[in-house]
């Protein structure tokens, strides 16, 4: 799959994000390197500690779904550019220490990065 066509797919989930209280709405579009896609969006609660983000969600999606090897994540939100928040790069970084990142300031011009130029020295155990 193109990275434009994934980022597409993330941008498309955007009306699907639930996002009350900060009104920024996050849509994900995760590949597999079998070519699966999941998708996800940021779902937001009043106890704003039991939030998830939509790249943790298109993970666990996948995971559930017994995937473990992914290729990339496309990101795209309600307010411009955005890349994943800490927890969600170790979250990430777990699974794949070589995944790309795929944003856009546009949504027509990609902006890769890598997990590693994202999350140096990630945790392993």
């Amino acid at each position: 799959m193109e990275y434009k066509e994934l980022y597409k797919l993330a941008e498309g989930m955007l009306e699907k994000a639930y996002a009350p209280y900060s009104k920024f709405q996050v849509g994900a579009a995760l590949l597999t390197k079998e070519g699966e896609v999941f998708t996800g969006v940021n779902v937001e609660n009043a106890s704003y500690g039991a939030t998830i983000c939509a790249e943790r969600t298109a993970f666990v999606k996948a995971i559930s779904e017994g995937h473990r090897d992914f290729t990339a994540i496309a990101i795209a939100s309600s307010g411009g550019e955005a890349y994943p928040c800490g927890i969600c790069r170790q979250f990430m970084f777990e699974f794949s220490d070589d995944l790309d990142i795929i944003t856009s300031k546009d949504g027509e011009n990609l902006n890769i990065t890598n997990i590693k130029d994202l999350l140096l020295h990630g945790f392993r155990l």
